[in-house]
């Protein structure tokens, strides 16, 4: 009798990176993935991140499951993840972040948001998709060979949570891509328009996925910057200035 194939075991529900052994973690982000993403997408940012002390944990894309924000309130909650605690959200994943700070600001130190949706887009094919998400062809290749990313998401209609900034109440970073066919810079621009505490970040010839795009390491280190100042203070000025 001939055996079965093997399958590819689904990804954890949460992706975990930790601190070298020896250090004192820093701090700890939680990425909530964008549409048709699961955590395990975001190892390299995850790895990059906890080189530098800072522990990560990565969940699915809550608009295709919403266990993924119960998960998310469960790690914010957690006393043993070290603060401050940063919602990360890519694509679809921050809206959701924002959404959720909102709604639990005592567990949310701040806000990173990167490839902000604010409407729909249509690719047409796969080929399409996947340039307009990223220009790393290490990234397109994990995409195109991942049996756990669902292709097609981006031209689904999105559902869109309100973005409350206001409720939530702490630092928010927000990263884009000048070249995002998805989410042209202009309309996130505006989306963020109002909110004195958005401080903006745009990578010049960026698309959609700014954290596993070209300039994943300028992403990356932005990111750490805006993780030490939080941690020493919200209200100081930006450590260093003209990255991108």
């Amino acid at each position: 009798m001939p055996s079965l194939p093997s399958l590819s075991p689904s990804p954890s529900p949460v992706s975990s990176w930790d601190e070298p052994e020896g250090l004192a973690a820093r701090g700890t982000l939680i990425v909530l993935a964008g549409r048709g993403e699961h955590g395990g997408v975001y190892e390299r940012f995850g790895r990059r991140l906890a080189f530098d002390a800072y522990r990560v944990r990565a969940l699915g894309d809550a608009s295709a499951d919403p266990s993924v924000l119960d998960e998310a309130a469960k790690l914010l909650a957690d006393e043993s993840l070290p603060g401050p605690k940063v919602l990360v959200g890519s694509d679809t994943g921050a809206r959701y972040a924002a959404r959720l700070a909102a709604e639990q600001t005592a567990g949310v130190d701040a806000l990173i948001l990167a490839g902000l949706p604010t409407g729909s887009w249509a690719s047409g094919s796969w080929e399409n998709e996947v340039e307009a998400r990223t220009a790393c062809p290490t990234h397109q290749g994990r995409l195109t060979k991942d049996p756990h990313f669902r292709r097609g998401a981006l031209d689904e209609p999105p559902v869109l949570p309100e973005l409350r900034l206001d409720l939530a109440g702490v630092p928010v970073l927000a990263l884009h891509g000048t070249d995002d066919a998805v989410s042209p810079l202009e309309r996130a621009l505006s989306a963020y328009e109002g909110h004195p505490g958005v401080r903006v970040v745009t990578f010049d010839g960026g698309r959609h996925d700014v954290l596993n795009d070209a300039l994943h390491r300028t992403a990356a280190a932005t990111v750490v910057l805006s993780l030490e100042r939080l941690r020493l203070s919200p209200e100081l000025p930006a450590i260093a200035e003209g990255l991108v």
